[in-house]
């Protein structure tokens, strides 16, 4: 029997079967692809460009300014639906291309999905060389869209119009995968693009997609159990796992049932409320008093969807030389480090499973009102560090006044210079699932742009609640053109601009090394005659946004009120402190390179400061 066929080009077949792609979601089936951010140029907008034109109701478009930024957009729309959907993103080849390769780094290092759909040097290679194609004298397959392979987790160059039916399926699996999932880049010559071959109709089907759950091995469960049931002082340590299992509440019901303490990575941020009793704090560099003092004392640490960064171990200093760590982690790779006893597996089913080989196991009492009392000390500190008036204008304090106003749903997003421990450390939990801390891949300007993205995945589910960004002005400077991409697509964004001259996170690591401040503060570059301050508020105000200055804490509450109440995207901007605005408590040891030989006294200090910890850190065992 014949096959029915349909001519189409490659390019059209492409975003055919991106729109035939569903995912269920709490009973509701909607397209797994939400769309995309797109940046038209020779490389994809004659081809590409015109198939995505005649499906732009299914797959909507939204114009980026910047194709770095595109990435991060996308990437926040993934992180907002729990990995369950995703957007691609479209460049031209060359530069256009290029800018993506930061966004793929970060959504690679968060393990967030997010499809690439580049431009490429023409397969025949009759014109070569071509307008922004890179020659290599030795190798003329070789091309600048190779480099993706090192930061995608599925790649792949289109050769023949035949292959996205192998293709395509591959990359969404990819991107789907509990284990695996993580950015796909599909690389599009510009000539095979508009190629064409008698597609089967079925390809073209519509498809409705589940993520898959993998019960974990009896003999880890039960070797994990056998441990924690002797455990004295066990820790549960939640990561971004737990979220995107959808298991919040299975690692609640666990955590009850057996009255463990339970602490919380960067990404993990909001697995639990702030008043939750078992709900010990965040953990590591940038953590909290509570949970680090209980790390330090716990004999079986219980990980859950966490990939143990350096920021959650405190470079493996946290823990005690003899603590049995547990991980449960859909990864193998992760599952496994620090002779970890591995549960490799949902992080759902594994808690269940695991709660029942446990079966009436409880942490003694005294542990856990133990957790219970410094968690309480630590609240106490919080709520004086981020107290107005305490010290000069502070990025806690601003913290603090947002965090009273806010609702319970609106949703924070913040990375990278000091703002991911501010918030980490002094942000109390409202809601499950509304904190957003890119820190995997620590990138400055994705505040902005990871704001807008959520703001899309936000207004397609909760409206009525509101995204709300924290930034330096150091990241502001780097990437803000999506304030005019917000105010375009009627996105609204509060974004509160702290400003303190400069990269000042970076100026305090300086000087806690020993050196003097130094190309850091703008006041500080020995390359600037003349330091002055940015106009943030009249730059915001010239891409469209509402914007206001405000001088202190109070001033910063009523000027959030009224951005709650606008319709418009609104950016708030008070300048903070560079130097006495930090919060001094609840960091845990980080190793960093320091001059083993330098002529200043204080640089020699400082590096036996830091070398006088070494001797806590975990070597691999």
């Amino acid at each position: 029997m014949a096959q029915d066929t349909i001519r189409l080009t490659t390019a059209q077949a492409i975003i055919r079967y991106l729109a035939a792609q569903f995912i269920e979601i709490d009973g509701k089936r909607v397209r797994v692809c939400g769309g995309g951010f797109g940046i038209f140029g020779h490389g994809n907008v004659t081809c590409l460009g015109e198939a995505l034109y005649n499906h732009r109701d299914e797959l909507p478009l939204y114009r980026g300014q910047n194709e770095q930024s595109m990435g991060f957009a996308a990437a926040a729309y993934s992180k907002y639906h729990l990995r369950q959907r995703f957007m691609f993103c479209t460049a031209s080849a060359g530069p256009g291309t290029a800018n993506l390769f930061t966004a793929a780094a970060l959504a690679h290092a968060n393990r967030l999905p997010m499809l690439m759909l580049c431009g490429d040097a023409f397969l025949t290679r009759l014109p070569d060389p071509v307008l922004q194609q890179l020659e290599h004298f030795g190798n003329p397959a070789l091309g600048l869209n190779d480099g993706f392979q090192s930061v995608s987790r599925y790649w792949d160059r289109i050769t023949h119009p035949a292959q996205i039916i192998q293709s395509l399926p591959a990359a969404l699996a990819t991107m789907l995968d509990p284990a695996d999932c993580g950015p796909a880049f599909i690389a599009l010559p510009q000539d095979v693009q508009g190629w064409t071959y008698d597609y089967p109709t079925r390809f073209f089907e519509e498809k409705t997609h589940h993520i898959r759950r993998i019960s974990a091995d009896l003999h880890e469960i039960e070797a994990a159990a056998e441990c924690l049931k002797t455990a004295k002082r066990p820790m549960i340590i939640a990561g971004g796992g737990v979220q995107y299992s959808r298991a919040v509440d299975e690692l609640k019901a666990f955590a009850d049932k057996h009255q463990i303490p339970v602490v919380e990575t960067i990404a993990g941020r909001a697995n639990m409320v702030a008043t939750d009793g078992l709900n010990t704090g965040p953990i590591g560099v940038t953590g909290s008093d509570s949970a680090n003092a209980i790390a330090e004392e716990a004999d079986v640490v219980l990980s859950v969807g966490s990939r143990l960064q350096d920021f959650t171990t405190g470079s493996w200093t946290a823990f005690a030389h003899d603590a049995q760590i547990i991980s449960l982690n859909a990864a193998r790779h992760d599952a496994g480090k620090h002779k970890s006893l591995p549960i490799v597996g949902d992080a759902k089913l594994g808690l269940l499973a695991l709660s029942d080989k446990l079966a009436s196991y409880k942490a003694p009492s005294s542990w856990t009102k133990k957790a219970q009392d410094l968690r309480q000390k630590w609240d106490v500190y919080v709520e004086d560090n981020c107290r107005p008036g305490n010290r000069p204008n502070s990025y806690a304090q601003a913290i603090g006044t947002v965090n009273r106003l806010c609702g319970p749903r609106d949703r924070v997003v913040a990375a990278a210079g000091g703002l991911p421990a501010e918030v980490t450390a002094n942000w109390r939990t409202l809601d499950i699932g509304t904190v957003d801390v890119e820190f995997g891949f620590s990138c400055m300007g994705y505040e902005i742009s990871g704001g807008w993205g959520a703001r899309i995945a936000q207004s397609e589910a909760e409206p009525d609640a509101d995204t709300i960004v924290f930034t330096g002005d150091g990241s502001y400077l780097m990437m803000n053109s999506d304030i005019y991409s917000s105010v375009l697509t009627n996105k609204k964004l509060i974004i509160l601009v702290l400003d303190n001259g400069g990269f000042a996170v970076i100026n305090k690591l300086q000087n806690n090394t020993g050196q003097d401040s130094f190309n850091n503060l703008i006041a500080d570059c020995p390359t600037v005659p003349e330091p002055f301050a940015v106009d943030f508020e009249a730059h915001a105000r010239a891409m469209g946004a509402n914007a206001e200055t405000v001088a202190n804490p109070a001033e910063l509450a009523d000027a959030f009120t009224r951005a709650r109440k606008s319709d418009k995207t609104s950016i708030i901007v008070m300048q903070v402190d560079a130097y006495e605005g930090w919060t001094t408590e609840g960091h845990a040891w980080w190793e960093i390179g320091t001059p083993h030989v330098s002529q200043s006294a204080s640089i020699r200090d400082a590096h036996a400061e830091v070398e006088s910890a070494r001797s806590r850190q975990r070597k691999g065992v």
